[in-house]
């Protein structure tokens, strides 16, 4: 699986800070323990940046590319400063080309976004959210991509140049929604549309308390990943996950498949940890309702 490290993000008060800053120091520590970490490649989420968009993504790709040479996932409404970084990684480390995150399925940011496609022959992220906005389950997300699909190939952009992301909410406020995008995985290799698939997986587990987050993150990776989820923007810090990710927790792997299976699990024969993954996958699928003392039940 293809892991995105999502935590150079200026949401963050500490990346927040060292941007106003202009700290070098701590986004790049930051970066090197991702790229020691595993990640493939680098989310770089500046926020909307209505000022000084440009210059601020420029001075985030220098900033990273003078300490690793990972690709970039670009994150920015601002569509100058997904030119800016665009042009900046031309000059960058990396031989693997960015990525655009990302463009929803929406007129405005189709024609904003396509032309910085083809432009620089870039792939992108194909958000799942369309002018009625975020798909009620999985059968709209399978329409709303092929609409997608056959939007860009009015522009000559090729489906294997689009990373899917179906939109993951989460699961404190929007269970229903969590398991509607299980159901478009396990479906997706069907469409036969040749795309690649990609989520921002820690969107599950927002609102949760953050000693709670890693169990949601961790089991919820399990069930995309069982469905062929190719790529996912990740908690690059979480070294469990990222062994998930990398193939080296079979045994978690096949117990949290038996619990979406149904099959009858003996809690009793457990460990602490398998019985919260358990427990973690019947909260994830809808079969018990959220609550944060769901572990404690």
């Amino acid at each position: 699986m293809i892991l995105i490290g999502e935590n150079i993000n200026i949401m963050s008060r500490k990346i927040s800070r060292a941007v106003k800053k202009k700290d070098k120091k701590v986004i790049q520590d930051l970066a090197v323990k991702l790229a020691e970490n595993g990640m493939d490649y680098l989310d770089l989420n500046i926020g909307p940046a209505r000022k000084q968009g440009p210059e601020l993504m420029k001075w985030m790709v220098e900033t990273v590319h003078e300490v690793v040479d990972l690709p970039f996932f670009l994150d920015t409404t601002n569509v100058e400063a997904i030119r800016a970084g665009l042009e900046t990684c031309r000059d960058g480390r990396s031989s693997t080309p960015p990525v655009i995150n990302s463009i929803s399925c929406r007129p405005d940011r189709m024609e904003a976004l396509f032309p910085l496609v083809k432009e620089f022959d870039v792939p992108f992220v194909g958000l799942l959210l369309g002018v009625e906005g975020v798909p009620r389950d999985a059968s709209e997300r399978g329409i709303l991509l092929a609409d997608f699909v056959a939007k860009a190939g009015e522009e000559g952009i090729p489906p294997d140049r689009i990373w899917v992301d179906p939109i993951i909410l989460p699961v404190t406020s929007q269970q229903d929604q969590v398991k509607e995008v299980v159901e478009f995985m396990s479906m997706f290799d069907d469409l036969g549309l040749g795309c690649l698939s990609t989520c921002g997986l820690s969107n599950v587990s927002n609102g949760a308390p953050t000693e709670l987050r890693p169990i949601l993150n961790r089991t919820y990776l399990i069930m995309l990943k069982r469905y062929g989820m190719q790529s996912a923007i990740v908690d690059g810090l979480d070294e469990e996950l990222i062994r998930i990710a990398r193939g080296e927790r079979e045994d978690l792997e096949k117990l949290v498949h038996k619990a979406m299976d149904g099959e009858g699990i003996d809690l009793s024969e457990l460990s602490e940890e398998e019985v919260n993954y358990v427990k973690t996958t019947n909260v994830l699928m809808g079969r018990s309702l959220y609550s944060h003392s769901w572990l404690r039940v």
